[in-house]
């Protein structure tokens, strides 16, 4: 076999310029000798999320031969605005260089069709892998290790402080609250969520009456001065029993995001307890279901009261769980962790990061965020029924009123069920809080210029908006009548792959890391997801199975463009032997790794198009 052509890494542009390099512009040639890695990313998308927490091991432990450089490519209309660009970096504690890139520039450069995207570039400024997704920071890892070996041994490996200068602190008394919870005294309860903390405040909602945790990054239980958090965001009143405090009130349910867990605290004691989660992140093939300690979550987001069980938006894998508190059990409930917007029954509905949760006797109202979408679960029979409010999908979005079906949000994080039955929703991109109206089907806005507002409390007949970028929380007066403001409509901007009519060919491209093998032990170690919006773009090929290349039919009629949605799972494990788990001297249970992405895939048939679609997993395409 020829040996493959080496590809040299195209330049990086971004016109929102660089961000933690202290004023200066970076190019390649800079960091030649260094080992690089680009990280497309973009701060809604929270496997990027997940993949800026992949990285921080890899980040410290590399930290002279290695430089991460995160390239922000937006996917929503506000995530082209700089200044959001650099709250995303401050919230997230992204501790590396970030190129503001707003019309995708690099992205397409670089021919990326997914976030998160990871680029690794040797020391000599050529392109050596692509992983798309999550779960590959061991594989980078080991590329890494011997790229410093390869290079050090041509002399070609340059050590020594890397080009990341922190900005400067600013003082505040919150730092990018997440969720707000009235306790029952009169004061409130705030997810501090940058700093890693709980803090009450007065009834005034800005005088500090306590923190909680110690504000540095971790999992720990105790008291207040010892507990740890991780990105922690919602917040609930657990109902009374032995959990109840002599205040009145229940201790409070937190969702632990980045620690994957579930907290307690109790305002009696000041005591926080983990009560579901083990602090690993679930993966496909761990269990849905069981004791709630022994149980793998995945970035929780917020949590409510409802129908006997605390709900859990499972926002890391698009579900929905509950938490039954008298059995300390955790259960799946609705979704199959794929992304989308798909109603019905609730074990097979589709979401895409639901982000808020809001209660009724009757309904349960959902935030679905990367639908701009505002849903719901209701009763139905047995079970649990899913439906939709306002929203269409993963790729229209925008500020428009008037009735729910056309009606336009971007990305929402927070729900609100206000007394006459109607629902408020921090729409967290518009900077506005908007409601919906389920008598009248109509949706409205209440309020504009509210920057980032992700959850709002009822407090004495108003309601108190979390600002999430204005680090505050901010109390409004209901209003009698709507705020008029000027309807916009966007659809994610995505160029579109021209692909000929008929047959195409989806090649997933996975290479098993150097030391790794695909794991076929007890059956398939991959998996591939299709299907397509409109579904009638696909005659054939839309499906479940293990094969990561598969011959897809496109439509012959009226449909000529449309998305390809494709997911695609891949177990490796070290190999330790000549085969995994057989033979003397091999090991019965080598460190196994999964990596898995979902691409929503823009295309438009046309004559002289493509017949082969190729997405990188792991590795790079012939």
């Amino acid at each position: 076999m020829a040996p493959r052509a080496r590809v040299r890494a195209p330049e990086l542009v971004g016109k929102g310029g660089w961000l933690n390099t202290g004023g200066n512009d970076l190019t390649l040639a800079d960091l030649r000798g260094r080992i690089v890695i680009l990280d497309f990313w973009t701060f809604c998308c929270i496997n990027c999320l997940h993949v800026l927490d992949e990285l921080r091991e890899l980040e410290e432990k590399h930290r002279d031969t290695v430089v991460i450089i995160g390239v922000h490519s937006p996917k929503f209309v506000h995530e082209a605005e700089h200044q959001a660009v650099v709250d995303a970096v401050e919230r997230y504690e992204v501790h590396h260089p970030v190129l503001d890139d707003p019309e995708l520039a690099t992205w397409k450069q670089y021919a990326v069709r997914a976030w998160p995207t990871l680029v690794v570039i040797d020391p000599e400024g050529y392109v050596v892998a692509q992983h798309a997704g999550e779960g590959h920071a061991h594989a980078i890892g080991k590329l890494v290790g011997e790229l410093e070996t390869a290079h050090a041994a041509k002399g070609t490996l340059r050590r020594g402080d890397g080009p990341y200068v922190p900005p400067e602190p600013v003082a505040s008394e919150l730092r990018f609250p997440g969720k707000a919870l009235a306790l029952p005294g009169g004061t409130f309860l705030v997810s501090d969520t940058t700093r890693h903390q709980l803090v009450e405040l007065a009834a005034d909602g800005e005088t500090v009456v306590r923190r909680i945790g110690t504000g540095e990054r971790g999992l720990a239980d105790g008291r207040p001065e010892r507990a740890r958090f991780s990105e922690p965001q919602g917040l609930a009143l657990l109902p009374g029993g032995p959990s109840r405090t002599e205040s009145g009130g229940g201790a409070v349910a937190v969702a632990d995001t980045v620690n994957h867990a579930l907290r307690s605290y109790d305002p009696a004691t000041g005591e926080v307890t983990t009560i579901a989660g083990t602090g690993l992140q679930w993966w496909q093939g761990s269990p849905t279901s069981g004791p709630a300690r022994d149980v793998n979550l995945s970035s929780p987001w917020d949590v409510a009261w409802f129908a006997g069980r605390l709900w859990i938006a499972m926002a890391g894998v698009h579900q929905l769980w509950t938490y039954d508190p008298a059995a300390r059990t955790v259960e799946a409930v609705a979704g199959t962790t794929n992304e989308g917007l798909v109603d019905g029954p609730a074990a097979e509905a589709w979401f895409a990061q639901p982000s808020g949760l809001a209660a009724t006797d009757d309904r349960l109202w959902i935030a679905d965020s990367e639908t701009s979408a505002v849903r719901w679960v209701e009763r139905d029979g047995d079970g649990f029924a899913v439906r939709t409010a306002v929203g269409t999908g993963l790729f229209d979005f925008g500020h428009r009123d008037g009735p729910a079906g056309q009606a336009l949000l971007q990305h929402p994080l927070g729900v609100t069920a206000l007394p006459d039955g109607s629902v408020a929703i921090s729409d967290t991109y518009n900077h506005a809080l908007r409601r919906y109206d389920p008598a009248t089907g109509e949706v409205s806005t209440l309020a504009t210029d509210l920057r980032e507002p992700s959850g709002a409390v009822l407090a004495d007949g108003d309601i108190v908006v979390v600002e999430s970028a204005r680090h505050r929380l901010t109390r409004l007066r209901l209003p009698e009548e709507a705020v008029r403001v000027e309807a916009v409509a966007h659809r994610t901007q995505r160029a579109a792959t021209d692909v000929a009519p008929g047959k195409l060919r989806l090649d997933v491209v996975f290479q098993a890391p150097a030391g790794q093998k695909l794991d076929e032990r007890y059956g398939p170690s991959t998996r591939l997801i299709v299907s397509a919006s409109p579904p009638e773009l696909l005659a054939d090929g839309a499906g479940t199975g293990t094969d990561l290349s598969r011959d897809l039919v496109l439509a012959d009629g009226a449909v000529t463009e449309g998305v390809l949605h494709v997911s695609a799972m891949a177990a490796s494990c070290d190999d330790t032997a000549s085969d995994i788990g057989s033979g003397a001297g091999s090991n019965e249970y080598p460190a196994c790794h999964v990596h898995q992405q979902d691409w929503g895939v823009p295309v438009r048939i046309a004559d002289g198009g493509a017949d082969r679609l190729p997405l990188v997993l792991a590795g790079l395409d012939a």
